[in-house]
């Protein structure tokens, strides 16, 4: 199943989100590898600048979206103000699957 994790950063959090980015970007590609991300990517902000995240991800349930969302390194270095999970069906230009 799909969940969404809408992620919004605290204010003036975009030096730790640059800090912890290297990171995060391998945890995406380890969830790519593993099968289990759809797409994922920053919101921007007035200016251009990342301010949170929207990471599609594949999880069994809710409790197993939620411990995924969890390992995050972004969420583990406190970068998100809130986190919000939702479960999403993908109907229109889904990508074929092989």
């Amino acid at each position: 199943m799909l969940f969404a994790l809408i992620c919004k950063d605290k204010p003036g959090s975009l030096r730790l989100r640059i800090d912890t980015r290297p990171a995060h970007a391998a945890f995406l590609e380890g969830l790519i590898s593993e099968g289990r991300l759809a797409f994922a990517g920053p919101f921007l902000d007035a200016d251009g600048k990342p301010d949170g995240s929207l990471v599609m991800i594949e999880a069994p349930d809710m409790a197993g979206a939620q411990a995924l969302a969890a390992t995050d390194p972004y969420a583990r270095a406190a970068l998100f103000e809130s986190v919000e999970i939702r479960a999403w069906n993908w109907v229109f230009q889904k990508p074929a699957t092989e």
